[in-house]
């Protein structure tokens, strides 16, 4: 496995690949790896020929500094859980190679999916889907990899990325992977290492009320309210959780529904202290 710091190294080594008749993989990441991000991995490497992991703690799509100073930095770590996985290269740039010059003055050009990337984590993360479209916009004319993988853990984020691919017609495919949990339920984030052992052990309820929601809608719940009320109830018993947000949406679009008429995303963000949580349910249609 080959760890690459710059642009020019990354197009030098995906050329030769190309060369050679492989495809490209590619799976962004922003390090602190866990085994979400190995399945990630793990299905690139099954199917693309040449496998390109980032490693980037990306600087603008961070809405708040405390966030992005905490955010776990463990390269050394990160590589060799990559090299255990057999892949190809690691890049992992510092900011200055990603923008060059000052990022938090200069104006950037930027991508901006609208209405989309405005609802749920749009609101609640001001800018933080500006920066995480630009990003990953770079990465592909970077790596020009044919495959791209996204957890579906943050969905609204693969959406965005699906919906930027397919309107700048980006000649890469965008490939889903399902949420990988604890054996207890907790979707894989780097964020659950910041939670204190008495939030670790009641941090599941968030993904019991997901599956109360979907329990609901599958027994022929139409309402959205009823359905929030059910899920948002069951969270309410642990005064520990503040719930941000807690919606029935449309998968595509993320536009809230008022009733369930086909397939539905169940999307929740909640605080437990210090660290915010988010995680998904996606229920389809009958």
């Amino acid at each position: 496995m080959t760890l690459l710091r710059t642009i020019a190294e990354v197009r030098d080594h995906v050329k030769s690949a190309r060369d050679r008749g492989l495809t490209v993989g590619l799976v962004p990441t922003m390090g602190a790896l866990h085994e979400g991000h190995g399945a990630l991995m793990r299905r690139a490497r099954e199917e693309t020929g040449y496998v390109v992991v980032t490693i980037f703690v990306n600087p603008t799509q961070f809405d708040r500094t405390d966030d992005f100073q905490k955010y776990p930095r463990e390269l050394d770590t990160d590589l060799a859980f990559c090299e255990r996985l057999g892949l190809d290269a690691v890049f992992a740039p510092d900011a200055r190679e990603m923008y060059p010059g000052d990022y938090q003055k200069m104006p950037l050009t930027s991508v901006d999916v609208a209405g989309l990337a405005s609802r749920f984590e749009g609101e609640f993360r001001p800018g933080h889907f500006r920066g995480v479209a630009m990003v990953v916009a770079k990465l592909f004319n970077i790596v020009a990899a044919n495959r791209a993988y996204f957890g579906e853990k943050d969905a609204q984020q693969l959406a965005v990325i699906q919906k930027m691919t397919a309107d700048l017609n980006f000649p890469i495919t965008i490939v889903p992977v399902p949420t990988v949990r604890e054996p207890d339920g907790l979707a894989m984030s780097s964020r659950n290492q910041r939670l204190t052992p008495d939030q670790r052990r009641v941090a599941p309820l968030l993904y019991q009320a997901l599956r109360e929601a979907e329990r609901l809608i599958r027994n022929g719940a139409s309402s959205t309210a009823e359905i929030k009320r059910a899920a948002s109830a069951l969270m309410s018993r642990n005064p520990v959780f503040r719930i941000q947000y807690l919606d029935a949406v449309d998968p595509a679009t993320f536009e809230p529904l008022v009733q369930i008429m086909g397939a539905v995303r169940v999307v929740a963000a909640v605080w437990l202290g210090e660290v915010r949580l988010i995680d998904n349910v996606l229920v389809d249609g009958a």
